[in-house]
């Protein structure tokens, strides 16, 4: 059986994470990091998720309720790199799915303008022993530069305080691959 990379970034994710605990889902999508976060912090904790997309809100939202989350979460309709201004302290774990929304027609994409600052506030955000993931998916020209962008950025962190991974399958160079930053 193969590794899945999704799998092995909310295994990362869980060893950070813990039932009261705050995360944030930068990218919703569809919601289901949002979904996955919402059951791991339990009743007691908190989801901040971002899209700039409402059709993400509408999905993540019916996903949320359909699937019994607990009462946990904010979605909010703006850009990661506003997650500033409403996540009040600091995340345990926080996680990026760059690209485009699943099932859309592809035309709106994250962007390096936004990705770069959202990942900075986030690993300044981060809580003691906390975690950060970032999914790439490298299979279209802005991904490719988005995440050479954020390579370069991580490679400059000093390694005293943060653990900066890269995950990603050799024999394959346009699959998706993910970063891990612990602090």
């Amino acid at each position: 059986m193969m590794t899945d990379l999704l799998e092995l970034q909310k295994s990362f994710i869980k060893k950070h994470l813990f039932p009261g605990g705050i995360a944030a889902d930068y990218t919703m999508g569809n919601g289901y990091d949002t979904l996955f976060l919402s059951r791991t912090v339990g009743p007691r904790g908190n989801v901040y998720a971002f899209d700039i997309q409402y059709a993400a809100l509408e999905s993540t939202q019916k996903r949320l309720k359909d699937e019994n989350a607990p009462s946990n979460w904010v979605l909010i309709h703006g850009s990661h790199s506003e997650a500033h201004r409403f996540i009040p302290g600091k995340v345990n774990a926080g996680m990026f799915n760059l690209g485009w929304l699943p099932g859309s027609d592809r035309s709106v994409f994250t962007k390096r303008e936004t990705t770069l600052p959202a990942v900075r506030d986030a690993i300044a955000r981060m809580a003691p022993d906390g975690v950060l993931t970032v999914a790439v998916y490298p299979g279209h020209s802005e991904g490719d530069a988005e995440g050479r962008l954020v390579s370069e950025y991580l490679a400059s962190l000093d390694r005293r305080r943060f653990m900066c991974a890269l995950f990603r399958i050799t024999n394959s160079p346009s699959s998706p691959y993910f970063y891990i930053i612990e602090n």
